[in-house]
Formats: C-alpha cells, sequence, structure tokens
C-alpha cells in the first residue's frame, strides 16, 4: 500500500460535521416539549413553577435511565442568570471544584451566579461530595446533580440535606409512544424527511420494551429505520417483524449493589412471608436472569426458612440448606431449579417467626443480666471442691423419670419467669404448644 504523502489531510475529511444520534438530537428544548414526567413538569407542579420563578435552588434529578434528568437540568439552566458550568462526575476531582469555586468567586463580585451541573454524580468519591459542600450551602454555587443510584446510598448525607430532591419516573409506554411518532415526522431533527410509515403493531412493540427508557426507544427506532429502508418497500415501514429484528436481546434493569438489588430479594422475601409461589418464582428468575449470585440467593433463602417458617415447620431450613447445596453441585442453569423448589417449598410452608422473636428476646435479656449466676443445681461439677460447694446439688435427671420430665429451674432468678418462645398456632407449632401446656402442667402440679 502505498503510503499517503505528508501534508494537510484531503479536503473535506475532517470538515463535515458529525451527525448526532438520533435520541441526542430530539432532546426537548423545552419544558413543554419533556414528556412524561407531568408531576414534576405540568403547570402549577412543584419543579416547574420554581424553574419559571428562575429559582430553583440547588436540586438533585433521581430516576432511571433515560428519563430526562439530563435534559430537565439543561432547561433549568436556561432559566437561570448565570454562567453554567457541566462538570465529569468521571474525570472532574477536587482540583477542577477548586478551579470553578475560584472562578465562582470572581463572578460573585460582578453578580453573576454560577450553575454547575454534575451528572451521575454518584460517581464523585466522598471527598468530591465535601469540596461542594460549603459552596452549595453559602449559595456560591447553585448545583444541578443527576443520578440513577438512590441517593440516600450514594449522596453525603450532609450535601444531600441542602439539595431539593425530584424523582423522575420511568416513561410509560404512551409517553414512549408520543416520542417515537414525534421523531418519525419532526424533518427537521428527526427522521421526517425519509418518508417512513411505522405500523401500530411495531410501535406497540416499541414502547413497551424501552422499559421506560426514551433514550433506548429513539436508538433502537433509528436501528429500526435503516432495516426498513433496506427492505426496499415504499414507502419503508417499520413493521413488527422488523422492531424485533432491531430490539434483539432485552436486558434488564439491575446493578448487583444497588437499590435494585435490594429492591427485588426485598420483594423476594415478602412474597415467600405473604404465601405466594408465583411471585416468589417471579421475583427469583428476575434476579437469575438480571445476573445476581445465586449463592446469595441460597444464602437469604436459608435466613427466610429459619426466621420466617422456623418450627412451623422444621423441614424448611433442611429444604434450603439442600438447594444451597444442590446449586454448589450442579452451578447454573441446572442448580437453578433446586432454588426455585426451595422457594415454592417455603411459600407454601406454614409461617412462624416465633423462634426469630424468641431469640430476639432472650439476646434483651442476656445483655440486661450479662452478670446472673448460674443456679448451683445446674452448674457443672467435676471436682469433689465443687461438689462440696454444693455445684450440681439437687439436680434430677430427666431420664430417670417414667417421662423424661422433671419440673425444675433453669433460669437465673433475674430472669426466672422469663418466657421468650411462645409457640404460634401453624404447623408443628401446634404441636409443641401441646407439650409446652402438658408440662407446665405437671409443673404446676408439682409446685402445688
Amino acid at each position: 500500500m502505498t503510503p499517503r504523502p505528508a501534508g494537510p489531510p484531503p479536503p473535506g475529511l475532517f470538515e463535515r460535521p458529525l451527525v448526532a444520534p438520533l435520541a441526542a438530537r430530539m432532546r426537548p428544548r423545552t419544558l413543554d416539549e419533556v414528556v412524561g414526567q407531568e408531576a414534576l413538569l405540568a403547570p402549577g407542579a412543584p419543579l416547574r413553577v420554581a424553574i419559571e420563578r428562575r429559582e430553583p435552588g440547588s436540586i438533585l434529578l433521581w430516576g432511571p435511565p433515560g428519563t430526562g434528568k439530563t435534559t430537565i437540568a439543561r432547561l433549568v439552566a436556561q432559566h437561570i442568570d448565570g454562567e453554567f458550568i457541566p462538570v465529569s462526575a468521571v474525570t472532574d476531582g477536587v482540583p477542577r471544584i477548586r478551579e470553578i469555586v475560584a472562578d465562582a468567586e470572581r463572578r460573585g463580585l460582578l453578580g453573576t451566579r454560577t450553575v454547575v451541573f454534575i451528572d451521575e454524580v454518584h460517581r464523585f468519591n466522598r471527598g468530591q461530595q465535601d469540596a461542594l459542600l460549603p459552596h452549595v450551602e453559602s449559595g456560591l454555587l447553585t448545583l444541578l446533580a443527576a443520578t440513577t443510584e438512590n441517593p440516600s446510598f450514594e449522596i453525603n448525607g450532609a450535601l444531600l440535606s441542602r439539595l431539593r430532591v425530584f424523582v423522575l419516573q420511568p416513561l410509560g409506554p404512551m409517553a414512549i409512544a408520543a416520542l417515537l411518532d414525534r421523531a418519525l415526522g419532526d424533518t427537521e431533527r428527526g427522521l421526517g424527511a425519509r418518508g417512513l410509515t411505522m405500523t401500530s403493531e411495531a410501535r406497540d412493540r416499541l414502547a413497551v420494551e424501552a422499559d421506560g427508557d426514551a433514550r433506548r426507544a429513539l436508538t433502537v427506532l433509528e436501528a429500526v429505520a435503516v432495516l426498513a429502508e433496506g427492505a426496499g418497500g415504499t414507502p419503508p415501514t417499520i413493521t413488527d417483524a422488523v422492531a424485533v429484528a432491531a430490539l434483539q436481546q432485552r436486558l434488564p434493569a439491575y446493578d448487583k449493589s444497588g437499590e435494585q438489588h435490594f429492591n427485588l430479594i426485598s420483594a423476594y422475601h415478602k412474597a415467600l412471608r405473604g404465601s405466594d409461589p408465583q411471585g416468589a418464582l417471579y421475583w427469583l428468575a428476575r434476579m437469575i436472569e438480571s445476573g445476581e449470585d445465586p449463592r446469595y440467593i441460597a444464602r437469604r433463602t436459608i435466613r427466610f426458612a429459619a426466621e420466617d417458617v422456623g418450627l412451623a415447620d422444621p423441614q424448611a431450613l433442611t429444604i434450603a440448606l439442600a438447594a444451597r447445596e444442590a446449586f454448589a453441585v450442579l452451578g447454573s442453569p441446572e442448580g437453578e431449579l433446586a432454588l426455585a423448589e426451595a422457594a415454592v417449598y417455603l411459600a407454601t410452608a406454614p409461617k412462624s417467626n416465633r423462634v426469630y422473636l424468641a431469640w430476639g428476646a432472650a439476646l434483651e435479656a442476656a445483655r440486661r443480666t450479662p452478670a446472673a449466676p448460674v443456679p448451683l443445681h445446674i452448674r457443672n461439677a467435676p471436682t469433689a471442691l465443687m461438689r462440696d460447694l454444693g455445684y450440681g446439688a439437687g439436680y434430677q435427671y430427666a431420664h430417670d423419670a417414667p417421662d423424661a420430665y422433671v419440673p425444675q429451674d433453669y433460669l437465673p432468678d433475674e430472669v426466672a419467669d422469663a418466657r421468650f418462645y411462645a409457640p404460634g398456632g401453624m404447623g408443628v407449632e401446634k404441636e409443641i404448644a401441646k407439650r409446652l401446656a402438658w408440662w407446665e402442667e405437671r409443673r404446676g402440679k408439682a409446685e402445688g
């Protein structure tokens, strides 16, 4: 291959402007163009009023991807008189913040406000967030921040308390469909000049499978348009088959350490506790499909068996332990069936948290009476001296009794009347309750 001679590049090689993706081109330019966030931006809504009064203060926009956080932040900046400074939470650190603060102080002398926008602010570490705190508090900086992560977990409490938090919801199918129609018809920024049409089936599919993400919907629409044009119809038509081909795999929204992780495992637990095998299987499947570690699910299942089923069905803990062992032997995907079996068993088992409550009460009593002496008659007496001191004196061996029960005290005086465990009325605990009642009757007769 002959190398290109040195010198300036061929005319036009770097002169053609880069074409922005459809999702970027269709970004709303006014508050009225934003769809799906009417609770915040409809006339009279709190954020809309604050923006129109040009006094939104420092705010944090929290919501899933593709719901309009960055767009709304830019629109807020347009309504605020001041210098708009975008900051990257990935590449900018404390030195950059110091530069912005120094510039802001100079602008402040001239009466000009500094507005700082930080997208994905949760990527700032604690030190970087702390560097912002005094300047947000003093009003030197007006902070517009956006995040996909739960700010309760990711944002310093001190900084969070100085921000107004607005929660954005995933866009519904109707809102997504409106965006698709807008992009298809817009001849300036969208696909209107290409003469495309789209069937209602294709629109509905794209609207639903976007999963509330406008960016995903418009990105897929752009790909679908190329496929439709390649099919050679007149006019090019986006059919349901073309939409299916462009969508490919539908990825779940999940994070293994963020809010979705905790929300799904919470839903799984509550479906088990509510005796709903359908819900338990669904949330289990959602976690598995999202890439959650099955060993984590197995551990939480074991915990549930001990806490929420307990002695109403002692077999539940055995089943949960066996499911974990089966997964360890089989791995995925075969071992996942054992987790599903355990989930169904636990969901349909009788429930009792009486052991869980009893253990909590026993721990509280132990912490309250840490020095209560062991009664002499149940102390160990391995030496003659200890026996001479009364250790073990009066102890009655239960197996010497015809029914293997001897009424005697096993608690120190400080908690002698405590009743930590009281069986429930479900499953095996019914029989346990009968036994305890019978023993209590025997004790009463002996004391009488």
